[in-house]
């Protein structure tokens, strides 16, 4: 956790240590040990000078259903994803466990934090279906917390009375396209705008509290 003059970063001392990552998955079913892991996006998120916070770049993979998964036919017409696509270039978990989270464990190096800490729209939805194909596939060294989220969804019905990701989203001020919703990438961005305008929204508070 600390650089070495022995002093946190200040992303590390923000969240005691935590990297937050915004992750979003889309599944063939609400059950990670029995349906499919088909899409995931993570958005490793950075700290500025001025301790302002914002989105870094979208990591993303198409994930091939595991061997054995089911797929529910309500969340396939609900997600409108072909698993077996052939131009959806889809690689195995393992594989597209590698392509996410190396560079996850790679950015909580080298901010000095202990672990990421997984920001999602009921972020326990992802952080399980993450969990269960790290398990499936034998991948060492999860970044992520076990079980210590950041969850959107609690904190936009805090701030602004909203929990559905797209009415928090447009409440923030922030733009959504109900054409693009439902892909791992574009709602993983949204939830990376939305906690950071959350977040920024409590630091900009906290400032101009201290200057009064």
């Amino acid at each position: 956790m600390h650089t070495e003059n022995n002093l946190p970063t200040p992303i590390a001392a923000r969240f005691r240590g935590f990297l937050p990552v915004v992750v979003d998955v889309e599944t063939a079913g609400f059950d990670a040990q029995r349906h499919a892991l088909l899409e995931i996006s993570a958005i490793v998120i950075h700290m500025d000078a001025d301790g302002s916070i914002k989105p870094g770049t979208t990591l993303a993979c198409h994930v091939l259903p595991f061997i054995g998964a089911e797929l529910d036919p309500r969340a396939l017409a609900f997600n409108k994803i072909d698993p077996y696509h052939p131009f959806r270039d889809a690689v195995a978990e393992k594989d597209a466990l590698n392509q996410i989270l190396t560079p996850v464990r790679k950015a909580v190096s080298s901010s000095s934090c202990n672990r990421a800490i997984l920001v999602g729209h009921n972020a326990h939805f992802d952080l399980g279906f993450v969990k269960a194909a790290v398990e499936r596939s034998g991948f060492k060294r999860n970044p992520f917390h076990a079980f210590s989220v950041f969850d959107t969804v609690s904190l936009a019905g805090l701030v602004y009375g909203e929990t559905v990701l797209a009415k928090a989203v447009r409440a923030a001020g922030l733009t959504w396209d109900d054409a693009e919703a439902h892909s791992a990438i574009y709602d993983a961005q949204k939830t990376a705008e939305l906690f950071c305008t959350i977040v920024n929204k409590w630091h900009s508070l906290h400032r101009q509290q201290a200057l009064v």
